[in-house]
């Protein structure tokens, strides 16, 4: 066995470098943050359109507070529910590592915050930054109470593209915004819309794309994006136009065959700063079903070389996950009722099964306690049934079983999930959240997925980074991560928990 000898001059170098190391993590330590914040869940009245509502709101606001902090900062929300219903709150895209308690998901997680009660987040940001956003993640009220996520680079990183003069968090509401003519400024763009994918776009002006998710991409300009439900996307814009009023106008991609969907165009106003009394120009905006401007832009994402982890080539998971819509018989009449045969209702699936959310405990507190009875591990890993995905679908598989199924993962593992669009009732875009993770994109198309055929075509040197993904209408979308963070996963559009290794036993958590 050869036997290492360092000199006197060795020991001193390596000495040297370990007191650098110890002053670099110190710096670092001391240059992080802890932020307290206290959101008070109540009832308010707002007025819209000129019509008072009363909803529910956080502090009394309506989008809520924005939270801003740095990669490396430690954020503690005190949470009281001060309205009528149970609540709890998402942290949409924080990766919550050891923290898996934090991310929020109601009877996932956590049982709900009841009202009169309260309960405090706190989790750590690491290796992120860019636009995030929280909501409300119990029943619907995300539609009211949501608000943006800012994550700030570490002191004396830089962005990677000039340094704007100003930045915006857009979370699509009418509103104003001022810039100064020749000046270039960052949209931060947020879909908070409980179910509709979005087009964006600002009369007159291009958009460079330069993030989207809190993870840079190569950047490319654009005149009209795209964001599903829960996705964000920064973009640059240069105010090189005539000084005036211009319409940044949002609306619908809309691709459901026979359904009712919000056909509206949103809108708020982009103003040079000078005195013009003209009314804004409107830009032209896709039709509500261009799949072809939907695909040229996702099709122009490519991400950066990043500290993250390198994209997984061997593959220790290999999943198949078909989503779409089925039809159930209601048990009695109702609002729910609604689906296009007599006494039926809508329940979304995956791989033919609609999850059922636990009542009496969370899924997180049901493995760390060893709850019997609360889940099953037998969620499947490919289609019970294999079929013509996007063709004529037997009557047969329209309707769903339903149950709290998951599916393990090993810690560590390298993982792929097919995700797959159906023609039951209907094909249509999804789009699907991975808590705690971001991953890679590594294909897309349309039809039924072909591994003989599509995997050659994978894209796995500079595939985009995303924690949300719209899997496109009568196609398929192929993503790649590491099980690398221990927890409760929950894949949702119409929710799939995937269970993995537990390390750090949770905090006292609210009660059922």
């Amino acid at each position: 066995m050869a036997s290492l000898n360092l000199t006197t001059m060795q020991q001193s170098n390596i000495h040297c470098v370990a007191i650098l190391i110890s002053i670099i993590l110190s710096f670092c330590i001391a240059n992080a943050e802890t932020h307290y914040h206290q959101f008070v869940v109540e009832a308010t009245p707002v007025k819209r359109l000129c019509r008072t509502h009363n909803i529910i709101t956080v502090n009394g606001q309506f989008p809520g507070p924005t939270l801003e902090a740095r990669d490396g900062d430690t954020l503690v929300i005190k949470v009281i529910n001060s309205a009528r219903y149970n609540v709890t709150l998402h942290w949409h895209g924080i990766r919550q590592m050891r923290t898996p308690w934090a991310d929020g998901p109601e009877y996932v997680t956590q049982c709900p915050i009841q009202p009169g009660s309260s309960y405090t987040y706190r989790f750590n940001i690491e290796n992120q930054d860019g636009t995030l956003w929280w909501h409300a993640h119990s029943r619907w009220l995300r539609a009211t109470v949501y608000g943006a996520l800012i994550i700030y680079p570490k002191l004396g990183v830089p962005y990677p593209f000039p340094k704007p003069k100003q930045e915006i968090p857009i979370i699509l509401e009418t509103t104003k915004f001022h810039v100064k003519s020749g000046d270039t400024v960052l949209l931060r763009i947020i879909n908070a819309a409980l179910n509709q994918e979005l087009f964006f776009t600002v009369a007159n002006h291009m958009l460079t794309v330069v993030g989207n998710d809190a993870a840079y991409n190569k950047q490319f300009t654009t005149r009209v994006i795209m964001l599903g439900p829960g996705q964000t996307t920064n973009v640059l814009l240069t105010a090189n136009q005539p000084a005036g009023r211009y319409y940044m106008a949002t609306r619908a991609y809309n691709t459901a065959q026979n359904a009712a969907f919000d056909n509206t165009t949103a809108t708020a106003i982009l103003e040079y700063d000078t005195k013009i009394t003209s009314n804004p120009l409107l830009p032209q905006l896709p039709a509500f079903n261009d799949t072809a401007t939907v695909t040229a832009f996702t099709s122009q994402l490519r991400s950066l070389s990043t500290k993250n982890a390198k994209v997984p080539i061997r593959i220790d998971e290999n999943l198949f996950f078909t989503v779409g819509l089925g039809l159930v018989n209601c048990t009695r009449p109702g609002p729910r009722c609604q689906g296009p045969n007599n006494n039926t209702r809508f329940a979304a699936s995956m791989n033919n099964v609609s999850f059922v959310l636990p009542r009496r405990t969370s899924l997180l507190q049901a493995y760390y306690q060893n709850i019997q009875g609360i889940y099953t591990t037998d969620f499947p890993p490919v289609p019970p049934v294999t079929f013509d995905y996007t063709g004529n679908v037997s009557r047969g598989l329209w309707q769903p079983r339903f149950g709290t199924k998951l599916y393990k993962l090993k810690f560590g593992s390298n993982v792929q999930i097919v995700l797959q669009d159906t023609a039951i009732v209907t094909t249509e875009d999804h789009p699907i959240h991975l808590h705690g993770y971001h991953f890679y994109v590594v294909g897309q198309g349309f039809g039924n997925f072909n591994p003989s055929r599509d995997t050659a075509k994978f894209n796995l040197i500079d595939p985009p980074v995303r924690n949300t993904i719209n899997v496109p209408v009568g196609g398929w979308s192929v993503i790649r991560f590491v099980a690398d963070n221990p927890g409760m996963a929950f894949l949702v559009e119409n929710g799939h928990g995937k269970l993995q290794t537990v390390e750090a036993p949770p905090p006292d958590l609210p009660p059922c």
